[in-house]
């Protein structure tokens, strides 16, 4: 059986967005005068969308209110510096390049806010995906 269209996660799969969501993320709680979290904290914190994130990375029993604000600053930020340390994993770009010259079609799905998948396809991808 050939595939004539492959779908990809975007954050951890195609690229390496660690960096970017943990400054996002600390940057956020400092603006709110909350704890930091280290880059390790951030990674077992991902991967149900950013406002499981911020859910997490909140200290325990933060009330909604706050919890509401942390998550519009990281927003703010992110739109921002969403591409600052962020990079395909090596072998990505030539992947596509591959499975696009086989006549494949490929696209994202992700929990990524809508702005940021944008900014990063058109960045890294020409906006092919």
């Amino acid at each position: 059986m050939k595939y004539t269209t492959i779908i990809f996660d975007l954050d951890g799969t195609l690229l390496n967005t660690l960096a970017d969501l943990a400054a996002a993320t600390n940057h956020a709680l400092a603006e709110h005068k909350l704890p930091q979290r280290t880059t390790d904290e951030v990674r077992r914190f991902v991967g149900n969308g950013i406002r499981k994130l911020i859910e997490r990375a909140v200290p325990a029993n933060t009330p909604a209110e706050l919890q509401e604000k942390v998550f519009a600053s990281f927003n703010k930020y992110y739109k921002h510096h969403c591409a600052d340390s962020t990079r395909p994993y090596e072998g990505v770009p030539q992947l596509l390049q591959q499975l696009r010259a086989a006549g494949c079609r490929t696209a994202i799905v992700s929990n990524k806010a809508d702005y940021g998948v944008q900014a990063l396809a058109k960045q890294y991808f020409d906006g092919r995906l």
